[in-house]
């Protein structure tokens, strides 16, 4: 069996000078926190996914260092990408670059054995605080590479073997906030069989604006690491040989 978990917004350092204790006493050696706490839990035949703010890091060459931590770590993990991710490159230099423990979704989907992955960025919702006439068009592209991506995911399902696997999708922002407005997300999400979606980016009191629980039939999963103590989240188990 494989158990799959989810811990967002790592932000490891990525060789910059950025200690996160910055922003609070609750983060001091969140690292090495978060570290232990996948050592106790994760086993080698388990899945981490990591949606998106992986680390500090600007060029992709500075990042790898981080990237290294994570591979010595149980289990296979799976990458998207964040707002903060700059050393984010195309995913051919990536995949050359990467150890074979650590994966990452792009306009694409994984079938990593019990499950296939799939998943973007994502962005600010209208009708959000923050949302201006701006973030219209990188919303828009963003739907438009989540379809992509569930579309991958689905031809995974039905052309390659793969039977009728749960499908995960994992976003960076969240794609629904907590009045439960449908959004361009969920109403994208809702039209293809998704089980369970994980997402990040809210920390401190603005995770009382997550979602979490079941919507519509898709379990929603607020994995940001100091939402979460700084422990990989449980998500389900699956039969990794089916």
């Amino acid at each position: 069996m494989m158990k799959l978990y989810a811990i967002g917004d790592l932000h490891l350092s990525g060789g910059q000078d950025k200690p996160m204790d910055v922003f609070g006493e609750r983060w001091a050696n969140h690292a090495e926190r978060i570290f232990s706490s996948w050592r106790e839990s994760v086993s080698e035949e388990d899945c981490v996914l990591l949606p998106g703010d992986f680390c500090w890091a600007m060029q992709l060459n500075d990042a790898l260092g981080s990237i290294a931590q994570i591979d010595a770590l149980p289990g296979k993990k799976v990458l998207s990408r964040g707002n903060h991710d700059y050393w984010w490159a195309s995913p051919t230099k990536m995949r050359e670059s990467f150890p074979q423990s650590v994966r990452l979704i792009q306009n694409d989907a994984l079938d990593i054995g019990g499950c296939i992955v799939c998943g973007t960025r994502g962005w600010n919702l209208p009708g959000s605080a923050d949302y201006t006439q701006k973030d219209a068009k990188i919303y828009l592209r963003e739907l438009m590479r989540l379809e992509m991506s569930i579309n991958a995911a689905m031809r995974l399902r039905e052309h390659e073997g793969a039977g009728n696997k749960p499908i995960i999708v994992m976003l960076h922002f969240p794609p629904i906030i907590n009045n439960g407005e449908d959004t361009g997300f969920t109403e994208l999400l809702e039209r293809f069989p998704i089980e369970k979606v994980v997402y990040g980016h809210l920390h401190a009191q603005s995770c009382k604006l997550g979602f979490e629980g079941e919507r519509n039939g898709i379990s929603y999963y607020l994995c940001s690491a100091d939402h979460i103590d700084f422990a990989p989240r449980f998500i389900a188990e699956y039969d990794s040989q089916s």
